[in-house]
């Protein structure tokens, strides 16, 4: 794993967070249809494709706040992870470097 798959990982659950905020903001707006973030990995690197939940014809938010806050603490973890390793990965190339000098 390289530093451009933990920040394609990063930018793709920044895509889920910020989705994820517009349908929590909108919890009580009548007619709102929610959009749901899926995770693709490809060949190392991570992106993120949003689409329009199925409407279900409520008059009411269709946001379910019992699986909005489960993906922001995901969104958030997985964030975290991949700055550890980033900056894990950034001790270990200055390690070499002050080796090789």
């Amino acid at each position: 794993m390289n530093i451009s798959n933990n920040i394609s990982s990063i930018q793709a659950h920044q895509t889920m967070m910020n989705t994820n905020a517009n349908n929590v903001a909108n919890v009580n707006t009548d007619g709102f249809v929610p959009r749901d973030t899926r995770m693709v990995s490809s060949e190392g690197s991570v992106s993120a494709s949003t689409r329009k939940a199925d409407d279900n014809g409520s008059s009411k938010s269709q946001t379910d706040l019992a699986k909005e806050i489960p993906d922001q603490i995901i969104a958030q973890d997985a964030t975290a992870v991949n700055v550890a390793a980033i900056k894990t990965q950034n001790e270990m190339f200055g390690s070499l470097l002050d080796i090789k000098a």
